[in-house]
C-alpha cells in the first residue's frame, strides 16, 4: 500500500516537473521569436537548472520507488513531494511574472 502511494506521489511530482519544464520552454520559443525577448529569454536560462533539478530529483524518486523497501518508498515520497513542491511553486512564479491579459 505505501509502495502505491510512493508511486502515485512520484508520478504526481514527475508531472509538475514537466509541467514547468515545458513552459519555460514555451516562453523561450516566444522570447527568441519576437523582438525584444532578450529579457524573457534571459529569465528563462537563469530558471533551467531549478527545473533540470526537480526534473532530475522527481525521477529519482520514481525509480527509488521500484524497490520492495518500506523505508525506501518513504524516501521516495519525501524526495518526490520537495521536488514537486518546489516545482510547482517556480512554475507559478513563472507565471505569474508573465500572466499577460486579464
Amino acid at each position: 500500500m505505501i509502495n502505491l502511494i510512493a508511486v502515485i506521489v512520484a508520478i504526481a511530482s514527475v508531472l509538475a516537473a514537466l509541467g514547468h519544464a515545458g513552459y519555460l520552454a514555451l516562453l523561450n520559443k516566444a522570447a527568441n521569436t519576437r523582438a525584444g525577448g532578450s529579457p524573457v529569454a534571459e529569465y528563462v536560462r537563469s530558471r533551467w537548472a531549478v527545473a533540470g533539478g526537480t526534473t532530475a530529483a522527481s525521477l529519482l524518486a520514481w525509480l527509488i520507488t521500484a524497490s520492495d523497501a518500506v523505508p525506501m518508498d518513504i524516501l521516495a515520497i519525501l524526495l518526490a513531494a520537495g521536488s514537486g513542491a518546489v516545482a510547482t511553486k517556480a512554475l507559478q512564479s513563472t507565471q505569474q511574472k508573465y500572466r499577460s491579459g486579464g
